[in-house]
């Protein structure tokens, strides 16, 4: 009973530390894995791809078929998320038994059949025993029945070594996403200090435009000062993004702890992107100012790539 797929000591030690480091993992990945027992062979190749839910495909030869389902539930036990295709091969190198058998009632109606037939054509009966057994099914060779259950052990051993280097890829895939992730989120965190700190300026500039608008729109109108001023107030306070600019923070910080946190993270990624893309273009929408604007710009193409990434995330 062996492993036909040998991994070095490094390349464990390798495997081990990659699990440890990083619980991000990518939907994309490809694992091989062999096991041979007593002249059985298992070859099970396992390439996976982005999919919304955990989608598993096998291609095994039709008599093996029964042990469709029981390969399935051990690839689930390891993916959460992700499109499958698990190809099965099997070889069989055991010694077949055959087993001997004669028709005996066929074997009588063809001595029956030819004595009639000798005396129709009244000629001597003479019986060639070698020549008898040829005629068609006299003797029959049978197969002996194949024991379709003793693949299991060899398969489930074949698919688990699989599996392990799928996860394997899937893990070192999932430490590049990571690394990304991170580099963008600071990146964000950058642009929104820049726009926390000019937020104050902004409002006041703000209510300060839209009072000398007013002023010279009403010319020499008697206009109520208090009434004006509240105007503006109540404006800048539409116009502010302190909430928003709070909640993008926020969302910051929830990401990385997202990205940290044990477990399939990909559809709660997207969710929280989402989110903070929202905010974004509130910001956008309310600060129409030459120094946020551009920022906000920024801070857009950084969540539209990390969403791009977030659907390859388990």
């Amino acid at each position: 009973m062996k492993s036909l797929v040998q991994v070095s000591s490094a390349q464990k030690d390798k495997m081990a530390r990659t699990r440890c480091a990083f619980v991000l993992k990518s939907m994309t990945g490809f694992g091989r894995g062999e096991w041979e027992k007593e002249g059985l062979r298992a070859t099970v190749e396992i390439r996976s791809v982005n999919h919304r839910y955990c989608e598993i495909m096998t291609r095994i030869a039709r008599p093996y078929l029964f042990l469709e389902e029981r390969i399935k539930e051990r690839v689930q036990k390891r993916i959460v998320r992700g499109h499958l295709d698990v190809y099965v091969n099997l070889e069989d190198y055991r010694e077949k038994k055959r087993k001997v058998k004669l028709d005996k009632e066929l074997v009588m109606a063809y001595y029956h059949m030819l004595k009639e037939l000798a005396e129709l054509l009244k000629i001597d009966f003479r019986l060639d025993i070698h020549q008898f057994a040829q005629y068609p099914d006299v003797i029959i060779i049978e197969e002996q029945e194949e024991d379709r259950e003793s693949f299991w052990p060899v398969i489930k051993k074949a698919v688990d070594e699989a599996l392990e280097q799928l996860v394997l890829m899937r893990t070192q895939e999932g430490a590049k996403l990571y690394e990304d992730f991170i580099r963008r989120k600071i990146q964000i965190g950058k642009y929104l200090e820049t726009i926390k700190q000019r937020a104050p300026s902004l409002s006041e500039e703000l209510g300060s435009r839209l009072k000398n608008r007013l002023q010279t729109l009403l010319g020499d109108l008697e206009v109520d000062e208090a009434r004006l001023l509240n105007e503006v107030v109540l404006y800048a306070e539409r116009s502010s993004i302190a909430e928003e600019v709070v909640r993008l923070s926020c969302h910051l910080e929830q990401l990385e702890e997202m990205l940290n946190s044990s477990g399939p993270t990909g559809r709660k990624l997207d969710f929280l992107l989402q989110e903070m893309n929202r905010e974004i273009n509130t910001i956008g929408a309310k600060a129409a100012d030459q120094i946020i604007s551009p920022l906000v710009i920024e801070i857009k193409s950084e969540l539209e790539k990390m969403r791009e990434q977030a659907q390859n995330v388990e």
